[in-house]
Order: structure tokens, then C-alpha cells, then sequence
């Protein structure tokens, strides 16, 4: 377990999470965001979401996730230049990304593994896709 602290509406918070169970997903479309969260709640983890990309890399250092789960065509900044920009630092080269788009071309796939995305993912997709992607990440992770 690990204690998170951190600031929400001016009052300071303080939660426990349990050890590699915690994802940042950072998607603009709400329907999206929920599903995620339900699928991922439920599957036990703790799930914090952003919709803005100009924020998205200070969120994700914030929050020390085990898991990002990132849209590609976000407000702000793409998930593109959130990953690059992740990359670019030491303690985040590691971080599993699940990049999510509805540009599924070999061209996109291509510039986010390029970038440095874990996994690509196309819209639609299944809630069994979501959860075995996330859990076969977090594994990769945890042998790593």
C-alpha cells in the first residue's frame, strides 16, 4: 500500500491505495470516461480522470499512477506529445501507456509507438478488450 496526499477544492486529502492498482485515464468524451471507471472500479482499481491534454503530464507526475490510459485527439495538447513529453523524463520512461483512438490507421499506430505508447487501442472498443489490455500492461509491468 501506498498514501497518497494531495489537494481537491481547497482541502487536503489523504488516500490509501492499494500497490499497482492505480490508472490515470486521460480521455475528453464523457460516456468514455465513465465506462472506463465503472470497468476499472469494479475491477479494483482506483481510477482518476482529466480531460485536458495541456494538463494531462503535470496530472499524471501528480498522481504517480501504475497505469496511463490516454486519448489520442485531445483539447490542449495531443496524446502524442503527452506521451513524448512523458518519455522524456527519467522516472516516467517505464509508465505502461494504453493509448485509445478513433483513428485507428496503420500511420497512427505507427507515430504513437514511435512516441513511446505501450499499447494502441481503436475506438470502439469491447469492455473485455479495456480490462485484459490493463491487466496484461500492469503485468508486463510488475515482471519488469
Amino acid at each position: 500500500m501506498r498514501l497518497r496526499t494531495g489537494e481537491a477544492g481547497g482541502q487536503r486529502r489523504e488516500e490509501i491505495l492499494l500497490m499497482g492498482r492505480h490508472v490515470v485515464l486521460i480521455e475528453d468524451e464523457p460516456n468514455i470516461t465513465e465506462a472506463i471507471r465503472f470497468l476499472l472500479t469494479r475491477d479494483g482499481w482506483s481510477v482518476d480522470a482529466h480531460t485536458d491534454g495541456a494538463t494531462a503530464v503535470e496530472v499524471i507526475q501528480d498522481a504517480d499512477p501504475d497505469l496511463v490510459i490516454l486519448d489520442l485527439m485531445l483539447p490542449g495538447k495531443s496524446g502524442l506529445e503527452i506521451v513524448r513529453e512523458l518519455r522524456a523524463q527519467e522516472d516516467m520512461q517505464a509508465l505502461p501507456v494504453l493509448m485509445l483512438t478513433a483513428r485507428g490507421q496503420m500511420r497512427d499506430r505507427e507515430m504513437a509507438e514511435k512516441a513511446g505508447v505501450t499499447r494502441f487501442m481503436t475506438k470502439p472498443f469491447s469492455n473485455a478488450e479495456v480490462l485484459t489490455a490493463v491487466r496484461d500492461l500492469h503485468a508486463q509491468a510488475s515482471q519488469g
